[in-house]
This record gives structure tokens, C-alpha cells and sequence, in this order.
């Protein structure tokens, strides 16, 4: 598969999108989500600074890149806040639930950006992807299914799935070329902002001083891991993959996080669950291939094109 690396890559962000569920879990119970990620992106920006400040080409880099990178935190960090606020109203299971959405509205936002259209055979691939992880989700329990309904939570978590989608779209549509420590740094800089302004018009406390150290242990992964690499990763594999590749890994978010549960927590994981799994996987897996076969059909296209343009 052409850019195999990338590939590696994507499922290394999902496996520390994944790892954030855990923790975010732990924190938004203790601090108001406007904290939780100012904090996060607080702690991520300050890790990156000295690199950021080491090269002059950084340092000049910031100036340019800084308007774009307000404009892509602000859906990543609507993102985040979403996710905090929503897991006080709703639990991860319905939040989980959701989150399989994104590849879809990432396909019809797509659609609108880069005039993308969605087949029927893919549409039926994200209905595919979407029952793999119901299935996991809910461990086979078609009576948990059917007794799913959405709250409050699940409202603004949506509104954080759209958020999402947004961000994708914007790193597609506002790089420049910019040096990619840059692009992090500026979009870490402008999450800060944007959530320190957050704090001050509602009018919330930081109340940094409630982590104990278990608290500050999630914190750290959350900043470190779920913020800073992922987001540098997440950059750079969009730029190559696109989008919708890129949001196709999704669908296994809910695989690595049975998996960290049995890891981390020693949850076992259900036998029933398995061919949810492989489902997820097998979406995954197909909307790859899928997407690879519709960009060679396109750049042949337009190879064609262009040497017929050459010949007259």
C-alpha cells in the first residue's frame, strides 16, 4: 500500500486517541472542561517551545502560521471541551457510539470542501464500520442497542464530532508549506488562547489544584501523548492521506480501547465481541483500499487529461 508509514502512523493516533477516552474519563469528573484543556494545551505548547525557539526559521514561521492555527484550534479545541462536557451528562458507551459518526461526516464535509462524492458501495462501508463498533460497544447486547437513546451529553458530543471533522478539513484547506513543528506549536498556542478566553467570559475557576497523582499521571498523558504527538501526527499524516483515510481509523478506536481496558485495567474482553472487532477491522481495512482505488482513478484521470491538453 503506498505510503505504508503513514498507515503505521494513523493507527498509532488512534491507539493515543484511544488512550485519552480512559483518561478523560478520570479527569472530567474532577475539573470544569475549559480547564482540563487549557491545561492540556498549556503543558503541550511549553514541551514544544524550546524547539520551537532553537531555529530561527521557527521563530519566524510563527507569525505567518499563528492566524491559521487560531482558526484550526478552535475546532480542535471545541473538539475537547465537548468531550469532557459530554462525558458528565452521558457515559463513554454512548459517547464511543458516536464517535463512529466522524468518518461519515468527514465523507459528506468532504463532499462540500473538495467536491469528493460518496459511492453507494462506500456508503455502505461506513454503515459496515458503524456496526462493527455498535457491536463492540455494546457486546452483542441487541437490547442495549435498541435501549440506546441520546441525553443531553450526546448532543454536545456530536457537536464535538462535527467540531472534529472541521479540524480535519481545515489542515487540508489552510497549510501552506508551513514547517510542521510550527503548525503544532501554532495551533497548541491558539488552543491556549482560545480556552484562556473561555475561562474568562464563563467565568470558571482553574482548579488545577485538585489532581492528586494519579490525576496528574492522566494529565500528563493527555498533554504529552493524546495532545502533542497526536497532533503532530495527525498533521502530518492529513497532508498525505487526506481526510477521509485519515478519519477511516476511527472505526478501530473502539478496538484499541477494549484492548488498553485489558491491558491497563485487566478487563477481559468478551468473546461475543469479536466479530464486532473484525467487522471494524475489515471497514477500516476496505475504505483504505477503497480510497487508494478512487485517487488512482482520479490522478489517471487527470494524467490523461492533461496529455490531451499537450497534444492539441
Amino acid at each position: 500500500m503506498k505510503n505504508l508509514r503513514y498507515h503505521f502512523l494513523a493507527l498509532l493516533v488512534t491507539l493515543l486517541v484511544a488512550g485519552s477516552f480512559l483518561s478523560s474519563a478520570k479527569l472530567s469528573a474532577v475539573i470544569n472542561p475549559f480547564s482540563l484543556t487549557l491545561l492540556r494545551f498549556v503543558i503541550a505548547a511549553a514541551v514544544l517551545l524550546p524547539l520551537v525557539l532553537l531555529k530561527k526559521q521557527y521563530r519566524t514561521g510563527i507569525r505567518k502560521a499563528l492566524p491559521r492555527g487560531l482558526v484550526m484550534s478552535l475546532f480542535f479545541s471545541v473538539f475537547f471541551i465537548c468531550m469532557f462536557a459530554a462525558l458528565k451528562a452521558t457515559t463513554a458507551l454512548n459517547t464511543g457510539t458516536l464517535y463512529t459518526l466522524v468518518p461519515f461526516m468527514t465523507a459528506i464535509l468532504s463532499l462540500i470542501a473538495f467536491k469528493e462524492k460518496i459511492a453507494n458501495k462506500m456508503l455502505f462501508i461506513y454503515l459496515l464500520g458503524i456496526a462493527g463498533t455498535s457491536w463492540v460497544i455494546f457486546a452483542g447486547d441487541i437490547n442495549a442497542l435498541l435501549a440506546f437513546s441520546l441525553n443531553q451529553g450526546d448532543a454536545i458530543f456530536i457537536a464535538g464530532c462535527v467540531s472534529m471533522v472541521c479540524f480535519s478539513i481545515s489542515m487540508k484547506l489552510l497549510y501552506r508549506g508551513d514547517e510542521m513543528v510550527v503548525v503544532v506549536f501554532c495551533t497548541l498556542l491558539g488552543g491556549a488562547f482560545w480556552m484562556l478566553l473561555a475561562l474568562v467570559l464563563f467565568k470558571q475557576p482553574t482548579q488545577w489544584h485538585l489532581l492528586n497523582t494519579s490525576l496528574q499521571f492522566h494529565m500528563g498523558y493527555l498533554a504529552l501523548f493524546a495532545t502533542l504527538a497526536s497532533t503532530f501526527i495527525i498533521q502530518k499524516i492529513t497532508l498525505v492521506l487526506g481526510p477521509k483515510k485519515v478519519m477511516a481509523y476511527i472505526y478501530l478506536s473502539p478496538v484499541f480501547v477494549a484492548f488498553l481496558m485489558w491491558i491497563i485495567e485487566g478487563q477481559s474482553i468478551p468473546t461475543v465481541v469479536y466479530p464486532g472487532m473484525l467487522l471494524s477491522i475489515a471497514a477500516t481495512v476496505i475504505l483504505q483500499l477503497q480510497n487508494t482505488t478512487e485517487e488512482n482513478s482520479q490522478t489517471f484521470i487527470s494524467a490523461k487529461f492533461f496529455k490531451k491538453g499537450e497534444a492539441s
